[in-house]
C-alpha cells in the first residue's frame, strides 16, 4: 500500500474516533435512553466539550470527502509520491492536532492546525491539476 493510502486509512480511523467521541459525549449528557430511543424530544444544548466534539466531527466531514477523492485520484493517475505524500501527511497531522485543540477550546492554534490540513489537501490537488 502506498504512503498516501496508508495516511488515508489512518484518517478514516481518526474519523471513526471522532464519531465515537462525539456520540459518547452526547450520550453521557443525554443518557442511554435518549441514545437508543427515537430522539424526538427537544433537548438542552450540549455542554461545551460535547458541543465542540460534535462540531469538530462536522468540520472533518466537510473536507474528508475531498481528501478521499484527491488521494484516490492521485493513486489512479499515478501521481503519488513527494508532494502528494507530504499533502496527505499534513492533512492527517493537522486533523489529529485539531481535535484536542477544539475539544479544549484553544483558539488560534486550532485554526492554524485546520490551515495545515487545508494546505495538505491543496498540495494534493495542485499535483493533480499540474500546478506543482
Amino acid at each position: 500500500m502506498t504512503p498516501e493510502l496508508t495516511l488515508l486509512t489512518w484518517t478514516l480511523v481518526l474519523a471513526l474516533v471522532q464519531i465515537f467521541a462525539a456520540a459518547g459525549a452526547r450520550t453521557r449528557q443525554y443518557g442511554a435512553a435518549w441514545n437508543t430511543g427515537p430522539r424526538d424530544e427537544v433537548l438542552p444544548p450540549l455542554n461545551p466539550v460535547a458541543g465542540r466534539l460534535v462540531r469538530a466531527q462536522a468540520n472533518l466531514f466537510e473536507t474528508l470527502p475531498l481528501f478521499i477523492a484527491a488521494v484516490l485520484m492521485a493513486h489512479v493517475a499515478g501521481k503519488e509520491g513527494g508532494q502528494t505524500t507530504l499533502g496527505a501527511g499534513l492533512y492527517l497531522a493537522g486533523r489529529l492536532v485539531y481535535v484536542p485543540l477544539y475539544a479544549l477550546g484553544v483558539p488560534v492554534v486550532r485554526s492554524i492546525a485546520w490551515g495545515v490540513a487545508l494546505v495538505g489537501l491543496l498540495l494534493i490537488l495542485a499535483r493533480l491539476i499540474g500546478i506543482a
